[in-house]
């Protein structure tokens, strides 16, 4: 990961454990993600409520990392929002 934006200079980690927030995020869009799957699953299939949630976990990991990275620019654009990076 670059230190700093190459476009704008922005400096992406300000501090040592910076991204936890993000970690907070990447959860509830995880989860969100995983029940929404899983629903559809149930409507569709009509499967019990364990093997819709195993197969929904198991449709959501290709989409993990697309997450994580989402999750980090949604933290940094809260973070900048509220205070930002003037250095």
């Amino acid at each position: 990961m670059f230190e700093r934006c190459p476009v704008c200079d922005l400096r992406f980690e300000r501090e040592p454990g910076y991204f936890l927030g993000a970690m907070y995020i990447s959860f509830v869009l995880g989860l969100s993600v995983v029940a929404l799957i899983a629903a559809v699953l149930w409507v569709v299939t009509g499967w019990g409520f364990t093997k819709d949630t195993i197969w929904a976990v198991v449709l959501f990991l290709p989409l993990t990392p697309m997450i994580t990275l989402f999750a980090r620019v949604l933290w940094i654009y809260l973070d900048q929002t509220v205070d930002p990076d003037r250095g």
